[in-house]
């Protein structure tokens, strides 16, 4: 038996389809580096984008469901501490003000925020609650006594 005569049509769109290919193949060689350059900035915009819509969610919640105890925009402790001070911000972790709006305090008139322990919030709005607090950081005043509490007239 012979050898099959060469198919022309066939080798030129194999031929073809073999460029393209490889034509792909060096576009993403090309995008993946370019994407490791550009990704870590746009994933920091995204970041401060979202911490800047928690730290406004937030605000609005704490205007509703803390500033009654706590003062407007936390700046005087009323029933509760000063949460806008300081040495509250500088000592307290995200994790620390996350569980006390999360569980309350034992012993304190600050009970539980968390839907999971009976209380009105997700823990969403709580990361919002702690992303406003965490705001005010940079501009919050020095107040040492930020534990002291006004005691309601009787």
């Amino acid at each position: 038996m012979g050898e099959r005569p060469i198919d022309q049509a066939l080798e030129e769109s194999t031929n073809k389809w073999m460029q393209a290919g490889l034509v792909l193949i060096a576009i993403l060689v090309l995008a993946f580096p370019a994407y490791r350059l550009l990704e870590p900035a746009n994933r920091d915009e995204a970041r401060e984008q979202l911490i800047e819509e928690l730290a406004v969610q937030g605000e609005e919640l704490f205007a509703s469901q803390c500033a009654a105890c706590h003062g407007d925009m936390g700046l005087d402790g009323q029933i509760g501490p000063s949460l806008n001070s300081k040495q509250f911000l500088e000592a307290a972790s995200d994790g620390q003000i996350t569980s006390l709006t999360s569980v309350g305090v034992p012993g304190s008139q600050m009970g539980a925020y968390s839907l999971d322990f009976g209380g009105p919030l997700t823990l969403e709005q709580i990361t919002a609650i702690t992303t406003y607090l965490r705001s005010l950081e940079p501009d919050a005043p020095d107040n040492p006594d930020w534990r002291a509490v006004i005691e309601p007239a009787s």
